[in-house]
């Protein structure tokens, strides 16, 4: 059960004070909000609809555009309206919802990063049994994984923060409902807390990210027995995927590998992690990957078609 205390609700202070910067603002998300949701659920519906898109990479490209596109519905539609609001105000048990999904979405995503690139290990280092290792049964209990870890790690964040008492004050220097800006308003010591953070958060997170790079590295590596044409598709693959984790895990580790302390520059690697990130990842697989966008053409050339 919650602590009782006096905090309903918290203010936002957003990215800036200043009414023609907020104005600016508001346009620029806006428009990369419109591309994100555009551009992933492009993918997802490409994905179904082209049966030479049936393997399990574009199966988990289609979930991973999915994430994406719901990680910024949990984020930016918020911090768009505030942008033109006077006062930015956010109920408690709405924070609590903010928290959640973010990092519900968040922890799958990375879960899923770690499916993709032993996807890519095995189609690179195991083609003849690729699709015997990484048949759809196979493919659905590592979303399901993934999914998993990524509850795992929310309801952990969540039990915390919701266990803490919040005595005043109320107002929150960034500009969506996050761990350390709420670890810091809190009226009782959260070091222990902090900790748990680190190593459910900023530790996973890390490890990952090593290991993705390895995984990788090992990928790349393997490349040497190659013909040069299975060569150039490998890397043009690969390098999209090390592209993504890169923008993915580099701003999650400034985020959370560190102690409970907010400095001003967060915010905007908030806005890299949050918005930015979850954009660019339909732009850099479809534009490096001939496959998606022939089958992005010849998708619209069949609706064009039936008209």
């Amino acid at each position: 059960m919650r602590p009782r205390n006096n905090v309903t609700e918290f203010v936002l202070l957003g990215l800036t004070q200043d009414p023609d910067h907020q104005k600016a603002l508001f346009v620029m998300f806006l428009l990369i909000y419109i591309v994100t949701i555009v551009g992933n659920l492009l993918i997802v519906v490409t994905v179904i609809a082209s049966p030479s898109l049936g393997s399990p990479m574009y199966f988990f490209l289609a979930y991973l555009s999915l994430m994406d596109a719901a990680y910024s519905t949990a984020i930016s539609p918020k911090l768009i309206i505030d942008l033109l609001c006077d006062e930015k105000t956010i109920s408690f048990p709405a924070c609590m919802v903010q928290l959640f999904i973010e990092h519900l979405f968040a922890g799958a995503e990375v879960f899923l990063l770690v499916m993709m690139a032993y996807d890519r290990y095995v189609a690179i280092c195991k083609p003849l049994h690729y699709l015997t290792i990484m048949n759809r049964r196979v493919c659905i209990l590592l979303l399901v994984a993934a999914w998993a870890g990524g509850f795992a790690h929310s309801f952990v964040q969540i039990v915390f923060v919701c266990s803490l008492p919040y005595c005043g004050p109320n107002i929150i220097d960034h500009f969506v409902c996050d761990m350390y800006p709420l670890l810091e308003l809190s009226c009782t010591d959260t070091y222990f807390i902090g900790l748990t953070v680190i190593a459910n958060g900023g530790a996973i997170c890390m490890v990952i990210f090593i290991l993705l790079l390895v995984s990788y590295g090992i990928i790349l590596n393997s490349l040497k027995t190659q013909s040069q044409k299975g060569r150039h598709k490998a890397l043009s693959t690969c390098s999209s995927h090390i592209t993504v984790v890169v923008l993915f895990f580099v701003p999650c580790i400034f985020l959370y590998v560190r102690p409970v302390y907010n400095f001003p520059i967060d915010k905007f690697i908030s806005v890299v992690f949050t918005v930015i990130t979850p954009m660019m990842n339909p732009l850099i697989y479809t534009l490096r990957n001939s496959e998606m966008k022939n089958a992005m053409k010849q998708l619209w050339c069949r609706k064009l078609s039936t008209k």
